[in-house]
């Protein structure tokens, strides 16, 4: 893929009038076949790619929800072979974040932990938190939101940046910041903006805790903020990857038109898109488990551990 996503979250005037076919969700015989044939591989590959009643699949969406609005075709895993993927090499190896601006610890997710899951997510890639760049370093047009009344960055100003600022050992760059982003003047704002043709994307946090809408936070709150920032970094560096939206399961490699809907989608990934990780990286299935699983245990993420164990004690006794 060459193309920039916009990750939207769109206003409905947006779509407005737009008629696209009723999503079918994918039967099982459909979802097998997007995995690929598994003759080949050795039984605990097989198993990592196959769904024995672990993953959920992908529902029919609500009127507003991302396939309702969105028609995609999917990617199973042989187009995405076929598509001779852009992947990580002896010399690009590294994923790097790059924070723009400050983080008040308050409502910002914490940047370390993000590295380690990205890290965790990502094994056995080198996962580099730069040092955070100041407003006034980054050269982006900014605005002031006429709703919101808050300051707001150009997307493609940020990337432009960005791409003159990528190392030599970089597979991909994706910065972070707690501003506000917009793409052009017609649109009201999006979460972010990546482009996959030159390796970068900006993702803004700042609406990801209650306070953005003038609520207030409660002990589940920073858990709340951790786990969407933790899907929106890996989901859009899986698309550096190559890897398109998902229609097969319930996957972070969904779409998602609101953040409700992506609350609703899990942090990891499903058989297909698994398995197009695993031919671009190469990990491990139990190490890059036991890696996620002592994250979300370290930080009471107790459904995300809970699941993963399971995964975990089922791969390792395939024979």
């Amino acid at each position: 893929m060459s193309h920039a996503i916009r990750i939207s979250f769109i206003l409905p005037l947006i779509t407005c009038g737009v008629a696209f076919a009723v999503f079918q969700p994918p039967n099982k015989q459909e979802r097998e076949k997007a995995v690929g044939s598994l003759a080949k591989l050795d039984p605990k590959l097989q198993r990592t790619f196959t769904d024995a009643g672990e993953f959920q699949a992908k529902s029919t969406p609500g009127t507003f929800g991302w396939l309702a609005q969105h028609e995609e075709p999917g990617q199973t895993y042989d187009q995405y072979f076929d598509s001779h993927p852009n992947i990580p090499d002896v010399v690009r190896s590294k994923l790097y974040i790059q924070p723009i601006g400050t983080f008040d610890k308050a409502i910002s997710p914490d940047l370390n932990l993000l590295r380690d899951y990205t890290a965790a997510y990502y094994q056995p890639l080198e996962v580099v938190l730069l040092p955070a760049a100041e407003d006034k370093d980054v050269p982006a047009t900014e605005r002031i939101n006429t709703m919101s009344e808050k300051k707001q960055w150009k997307t493609g100003d940020i990337m432009q940046w960005m791409r003159k600022r990528l190392p030599r050992d970089c597979y991909a760059m994706l910065a972070v910041t707690m501003t506000d982003l917009y793409p052009d003047e017609g649109w009201n704002f999006v979460f972010g903006e990546a482009s996959t043709r030159h390796r970068v994307g900006v993702f803004s946090f700042a609406r990801y805790h209650p306070a953005w809408f003038g609520g207030k936070g409660n002990e589940g709150t920073q858990k709340l903020v951790l786990r969407r920032a933790a899907k929106v970094l890996t989901h859009e560096m899986g698309h550096m990857f190559g890897i398109e939206h998902c229609i097969h399961y319930e996957c972070n490699m969904n779409g998602a038109n609101s953040l409700e809907e992506a609350d609703f989608t899990p942090m990891e990934l499903c058989p297909v898109c698994l398995r197009k990780l695993h031919y671009a990286i190469r990990f491990d299935p139990v190490a890059r488990y036991e890696k996620l699983q002592r994250f979300d245990a370290a930080n009471e993420l107790e459904t995300e551990s809970k699941w993963i164990k399971a995964r975990i004690e089922a791969i390792r006794a395939a024979k």
